[in-house]
């Protein structure tokens, strides 16, 4: 393999780990409040009880 070649795999290969540490990095948890938790479980239970009668 040429060095042009050998270099261009290495820029990409970096550009693409680069890229997963960015989204890493920019991810973030959800800070929810107990009242928002129990407003999702209400409306996932709802959901699943309407799955099962379809």
């Amino acid at each position: 393999m040429s060095l042009s070649v050998i270099i261009l795999i290495s820029l990409a290969l970096a550009i693409i780990l680069g890229g997963v540490l960015l989204l890493k990095k920019s991810a973030r948890k959800f800070d929810l409040t107990t009242e928002q938790l129990e407003t999702i479980k209400k409306r996932n239970k709802a959901l699943d009880e309407e799955e099962r009668k379809d």
